[in-house]
Formats: C-alpha cells, structure tokens, sequence
C-alpha cells in the first residue's frame, strides 16, 4: 500500500495527530483527502475534502459513507481521554462510544469501498490497550477493547485483501496530553511514522520512542504468536 495516489479519510483531522496525518498524506501524494470533523474545516488545499463527521451520531456516519464513493484508507483517529476512577459508569460508556463503537460503525460503512479497493485500515489506538494509565483507566479499557476490534477485523476481512493496522501512540505532543508533565513526540512525526508503517504493511505500528521501546517484544512475543495462529482459523 502506497499513499501516492490514494483516497483517504481521516477521523478527528481537525487538531492534534489527525491534522497532522492530512499533512503527511498530502506531502506524499495522495490524491484526495477526507478530513472528518464534529465542526467545521477550511484547508487551502483543493485535494482536501472537509466532511462533517462525528464517529457516534449514526446519521452522519452514513452521510459520510454515502457521499464518499471511493476509498483507499480510512484512518480511525478519532478519540477522547476524560480522567476518572471508573467510579461513573457514564465515563466509560463515553469513552467506548466515541474509541470504540465510533470506529465499529466507521468501518462497517466503509468496508464496502474498502472492499472494493482492496484497501486498508488504521486504527489509531495507545499504549494503553497493553497497560492501563490509572489517571484515566476508561480510556485504557476503550483502547484495550478496540485493539481487540482491530485484531479481529484483521483476521475477518484479510480474505477480502483488505489490511488492518493497529496504531500504538505514546506520549504525543496534543490537546489531549497537555496535561501531563512527561516527555513526548510531536504529532507530526507520530503521522510520518504511521504512514510508514501503513505503506511497509506492518500490522502492529509502533510510531514513537517510548512505543517503538516495545515493539520487539510483541511482535516476537507469545501473544502476537497466538493472534496469528487463532486467525487461521477463519474459513477461507
């Protein structure tokens, strides 16, 4: 998978890593951008194509896949982190919403272009799908559940040629972080790294130091090896 030429969509590409993966897919030559936002988006950029698109209002989800004919790569990058002690039920329904049953309805309106075009998707997800950050452990279990959802489509849809990616950020330089005191990447290069690793057809993506520190251990680690061998038992 190559980003020259493509058609991409990107969720959350208002701010933080999601304006920065437009960037980086316009850089190397995609041929056409969605930039799915809650709000609105003005890019000087004709190739870029701003879509109306909050991941958990269904009606726009549909909207979007209507509109949006064609596609290569959708980019599920879309997400929230609230701090709580998983003592509000409706934290953690909030968070599920918007990081994982968002990019669940996505990619089921999407999967028939994806189809189409033997394309691929990203989910951007986070460290914490592996271990909890106990300031915000909602959003732990989110990711934890859509790196799950990714391992799953990856073995479901890998029959339809369709490439499923697992992003896991570290500490990145966004609104989203801005709160805590350590260090971290800047989000444009966690979305060169990406794309990198979309276009070098690595399953698990590792796109910063801290993340990169673990990635020799997963990918030759006994989990990943039992992931590989429970999808071998999807029909072909």
């Amino acid at each position: 998978m190559k980003i020259a030429d493509t058609t991409i969509l990107v969720t959350g590409a208002n701010r933080g890593i999601g304006q920065a993966l437009v960037e980086q897919a316009l850089a190397r030559g995609a041929s056409r951008v969605y930039a799915g936002t809650r709000g609105t988006l003005e890019h000087p950029d004709p190739r870029v194509t701003p879509v109306t698109l909050d991941v958990t209002d269904a009606a726009q989800v549909r909207a979007a896949a209507q509109r949006i004919g064609t596609l290569d790569i959708l980019i599920n990058n879309a997400g929230i982190a609230l701090y709580d002690d998983l003592s509000d039920r409706a934290a953690l329904d909030r968070q599920l919403d918007v990081n994982l049953f968002g990019p669940y309805a996505v990619v089921q309106a999407f999967l028939p272009a994806l189809t189409r075009s033997r394309g691929a998707i990203v989910n951007n997800l986070s460290l914490n799908a592996f271990a909890p950050m106990p300031v915000i452990p909602a959003y732990s279990v989110s990711k934890a559940a859509a790196f799950s959802l990714t391992q799953s489509l990856r073995a479901l849809l890998a029959g339809r040629g369709v490439r499923v990616h697992a992003v896991l950020t570290g500490p990145t330089d966004t609104d989203m972080t801005r709160g805590y005191d350590i260090p971290k990447v800047s989000a444009a290069s966690v979305a060169g790294a990406i794309l990198d690793g979309v276009e070098r057809d690595e399953d698990d993506i590792f796109p910063d130091p801290l993340s990169a520190s673990v990635a020799d251990s997963w990918n030759n680690g006994a989990a990943k090896a039992l992931e590989r061998q429970l999808a071998g038992l999807v029909p072909a």
